[in-house]
C-alpha cells in the first residue's frame, strides 16, 4: 500500500474519536524528537483487559517507512478496531 495512502487512512481512523473497543493506541519512539525508530502499537479487546502489544522497529524513521505503515493498517483492520489513538509526540528512550 501507498505510504501516504497509509497515513491519511491512519489518521482518518485517530480523527474519529473514541468510538468503542477494541481500541488501538499507536505510540513512536526513538533516540530523539525527530527521529522515531520504533513504534509501539497497543490492542485493548474490551474496558478492563490488559493491553496486547506489538513492536515494529525500522533502520530510518518508522513513520515513513511504508512497510510499518501498511502494517498498521492491516492490524487495524484485521483486529475490528473501533477506535484508534495515537500519541502526538515521538516518546524518547533514555
Amino acid at each position: 500500500m501507498n505510504l501516504d495512502k497509509s497515513k491519511k487512512r491512519i489518521a482518518k481512523k485517530v480523527k474519529m474519536g473514541f468510538q468503542g473497543y477494541p481500541t488501538i493506541f499507536i505510540e513512536y519512539f526513538g533516540e530523539s524528537e525527530g527521529l522515531a525508530s520504533g513504534v509501539s502499537v497497543k490492542f485493548v479487546f474490551e474496558e478492563d483487559s490488559a493491553p496486547q502489544e506489538e513492536k515494529f522497529i525500522s533502520k530510518s524513521d518508522a513513520r515513513e517507512d511504508e512497510v510499518i505503515q501498511s502494517a498498521l493498517v492491516k492490524m487495524i483492520e484485521r483486529s475490528g478496531a473501533q477506535t484508534v489513538t495515537q500519541a502526538e509526540v515521538v516518546s524518547v528512550l533514555s
